[in-house]
C-alpha cells in the first residue's frame, strides 16, 4: 500500500456555527492514531486530574456497544409512537420552533417512541456531518469489502493534506505534539496534514468545517477511484478535479452523501445534504438540492445505527465510537443528570441576523433564522438508554439553556418509567415465587 501523503444593514449577516465535545474513547490510540487521545490516555494511566471530563465520558472500546443488534424489525415498524410515553413528553415542549423524536431503548424487547413535530425540517448545521461520516465509511466498506481490518488500517495510516478544501473555518482543532508533549489548538492551514481518522476526528469532534470539506472530498475520490484510490497522488486528485466538468463532480458530490441515507430508508425530506462545508471548493463543486433534516430522518439514522445496519455492524460500531463524548459537553449534553452517562452526542447551529432590524443581533440568537441541534444517545449505568433528536428555531434567544433543560426533563420521565417498570416486574416474580412456594 502507498500511503496517501496527498499531503494528502438590508445588512444581513449569516453565520454556521458548532461546537461539540471531543468524541471517542480514550484508549483508542492504538487503533486509530488519533494522536490527542495519547494525551488523554496518558494523563488517566499517571493519574492527571481532569476536570473537562465528566465520569460517563471513561468508558474504553470495549464497554461500547450497539444496544438494539438482537431487535430485527423494519425502522418504520419501531417508530410507532407509544401513546402514554408520547403524552408525557409532549407536554415539555413549548410549541413553535421546537420539534423532537425520543426512542426509549432500555428495554429492547419493549421500545417506546414519542414525537414533536418530527417531520418538520431544519437546517442541520453540523449535525449534517454525520452524513459525511457515513459517506467515508460506505465508500472504505466498497474498497475492502471483505476485510475490515483494512478499512482501519487505511484510516489509520492514509494521510491527506488540506489544500483548499480545510481552510477559511474559525473553529479550531487539538494538534498534539508526542514527542514534545504538547497540545496546541488553532486552525486549519492548507499545509496540515493528517490520517483519515484524524480528519474525521476532527470533524465530529470540534466540528471543524474544514476537516468536514476535506473528508467530503476523500469520500467523493473514494467514489471516483474505487480501490484505486489507496494509491491515489495528491497531483492526481487534484487533477481530477480541475479536469472533470463541474456539473458532473456536483453530481457526484451530492449523490456520494446521499445516497447511503436513501438506502437506509432515509428520504430527502427525512434528511438531505446540499454540499460541502468551507468555500474554497466551490470552483469545482457546486450546491445541490439544499441541507435539511428532520429529527424523525436523524432518528432513522440513530437506530438503525444501534441495530448495526448502517453499512454493517463494525461500521456502525466505529461510527458510534467517533461519536462518543470524552471531554467537556455543552448545549444538551452538558445537563449534570448526565454526567454519569455515557453519551454519544453531535449538535449544530446556523443563524442569520438582520442588523436593519436588531443591531446587537448576537451570536446564536438570530432573528431572521436561529437553528439549534441536538442529537444524542444516552446511556446510564442503571441500564436506562434512549436517543434524542432535538432541533429548534427560536428567534431572538440562545437555546443552549432549553436543550439542557430540556435534557434533564426527558431523563428525569425515562428513568421514572424505567424505575416503576422495574418495580413492576420485582412484584410480579415475587408474587410468582410466593404461589409457587404456597
Amino acid at each position: 500500500m502507498k500511503q496517501l501523503f496527498y499531503i494528502g444593514i438590508l445588512l444581513v449577516i449569516t453565520i454556521s456555527f458548532s461546537f461539540t465535545t471531543t468524541p471517542y474513547p480514550i484508549d483508542g490510540y492504538e487503533s486509530t492514531g488519533i494522536k490527542r487521545l495519547y494525551q488523554l490516555r496518558k494523563m488517566q494511566l499517571e493519574g492527571v486530574k481532569y476536570n473537562r471530563i465528566p465520569h460517563g465520558a471513561y468508558l474504553g472500546l470495549k464497554d461500547i456497544k450497539l444496544n438494539l443488534l438482537e431487535v430485527d424489525d423494519s425502522i418504520n415498524e419501531l417508530l410507532v409512537e407509544d401513546k402514554e410515553f408520547a403524552r408525557d413528553m409532549n407536554r415539555l415542549f413549548p410549541g413553535a420552533g421546537y420539534s423532537a423524536s425520543i426512542m426509549d431503548m432500555s428495554n429492547p424487547d419493549k421500545l417506546r417512541y414519542a414525537a414533536f413535530n418530527e417531520n418538520a425540517g431544519y437546517q442541520p448545521g453540523s449535525v449534517g456531518k454525520l452524513a459525511v461520516l457515513l459517506a467515508v465509511m460506505d465508500q472504505m466498506a466498497k474498497i475492502c469489502p471483505d476485510s475490515w481490518e483494512e478499512r482501519t488500517m487505511y484510516l489509520r495510516d492514509i494521510h491527506v493534506s488540506a489544500r483548499y478544501w480545510g481552510t477559511g473555518d474559525h473553529h479550531t482543532i487539538p494538534i498534539y505534539d508526542i514527542e514534545k508533549d504538547k497540545l496546541v489548538k488553532r486552525q486549519v492551514v492548507a499545509s496540515d496534514v493528517f490520517s483519515l481518522y484524524e480528519w474525521l476526528d476532527h470533524m465530529v469532534s470540534v466540528s471543524n468545517n474544514g476537516a468536514a470539506s476535506v473528508m467530503y472530498r476523500e469520500a467523493m475520490l473514494m467514489a471516483a477511484f474505487g480501490p484505486d484510490y489507496v494509491n491515489l497522488t495528491e497531483e492526481r486528485a487534484e487533477q481530477y478535479f480541475k479536469e472533470t466538468p463541474r456539473d458532473s463532480l456536483t453530481n457526484l458530490a451530492h449523490s456520494v452523501v446521499n445516497d447511503p441515507l436513501r438506502e437506509l430508508g432515509i428520504s430527502e425530506n427525512d434528511w438531505r445534504l446540499g454540499g460541502l462545508f468551507t468555500r474554497g471548493p466551490g470552483k469545482y463543486v457546486g450546491r445541490k438540492g439544499g441541507s435539511i433534516g428532520t429529527p424523525k430522518g436523524l432518528m432513522k439514522f440513530l437506530v438503525q445505527l444501534e441495530q448495526g445496519k448502517v453499512i454493517d455492524e463494525k461500521s456502525s460500531l466505529e461510527m458510534k465510537r467517533l461519536m462518543y463524548s470524552t471531554d467537556r459537553r455543552i448545549r444538551y449534553a452538558r445537563s449534570s443528570r448526565l454526567d454519569s452517562a455515557a453519551v454519544y452526542f453531535k449538535s449544530g447551529s446556523f443563524y442569520k441576523c438582520d442588523r436593519t432590524k436588531n443591531p446587537n443581533c448576537k451570536d446564536y440568537a438570530g432573528n431572521v433564522f436561529n437553528y439549534m441541534n441536538s442529537v444524542i444517545i444516552v446511556e446510564h449505568p442503571n441500564n436506562v438508554k434512549y436517543i434524542v433528536c432535538l432541533m429548534t428555531n427560536v428567534l431572538n434567544k440562545n437555546s443552549a439553556g432549553a436543550h439542557m433543560y430540556l435534557a434533564s426533563k426527558i431523563d428525569d420521565i425515562i428513568n421514572r418509567d424505567n424505575n416503576k417498570y422495574k418495580e413492576e416486574i420485582k412484584e410480579t416474580e415475587y408474587k410468582n415465587d410466593k404461589e409457587e412456594s404456597d
